[in-house]
């Protein structure tokens, strides 16, 4: 014969069972509701930015480009797949990404648009990498300055976070890539110093 107090352990699981599944149903709801109200391409954007952050190029570019794909206007992930194109080593097709990217903001971006303003700082500093690594240094340094000009303090660096986990107690930033490069170009040509692996490599991709 089953106790009362057996029956009421059984009906206290039961009850503790529902509400589990009931705190689960309610997660779920809340983060498929917040996917649905993003606006089109950011969840494929923030799905691509993890890989990129994770040197997963190939499989972000994918990400990338289906969430343009949802929105052709979505400048995150246009940079998102131009950076893609550059780590892959790209070069060509990279430099058009970013060329489109550039004329994109240009032609969109409103002057009190702060978000936009460091994108595009972003995009030049991220193409002066790019023209860096490929040995062409006037353009580099070009591509820099415009960045320092357009939003100084969207390329500043990494900050402190970036700084901890990636071990970058002194990474390279554009204004110290400007000063170093100008520094170097007063020189002779047979003795400039263009490149600096050890340092260069610091060098982190900007965005927005």
């Amino acid at each position: 014969m089953v106790n009362v107090f057996d029956k009421l352990h059984g009906f206290r699981q039961v009850m503790l069972a529902m509400a589990g599944l009931a705190l689960i149903a309610i997660a779920v709801w809340g983060a498929m509701g917040g996917y649905t109200r993003m606006p089109p391409g950011d969840y494929e954007t923030r799905q691509g930015d993890i890989l990129l952050d994770d040197g997963k190029f190939a499989l972000a570019l994918n990400r990338f480009e289906a969430a343009l794909a949802a929105n052709p206007d979505h400048r995150g992930a246009m940079m998102g797949r131009a950076v893609s194109l550059l780590q892959q080593g790209e070069m060509e097709a990279a430099e058009g990404a970013f060329g489109d990217l550039i004329a994109f903001l240009e032609r969109t971006t409103a002057p009190d648009d702060a978000t936009g303003r460091g994108a595009l700082a972003a995009a030049h500093a991220n193409r002066g990498i790019l023209y860096d690594r490929g040995q062409q240094p006037e353009r580099a340094l070009a591509d820099y300055r415009r960045a320092l000009a357009i939003d100084a303090e969207a390329v500043s660096g990494p900050g402190l976070i970036d700084r901890v986990l990636y071990g970058m107690p002194d990474a390279a930033s554009v204004a110290k890539r400007v000063a170093y490069l100008e520094a170097q170009m007063r020189l002779p040509p047979d003795q400039r110093v263009l490149s600096r692996p050890e340092i260069d490599s610091r060098q982190r991709m900007h965005k927005p």
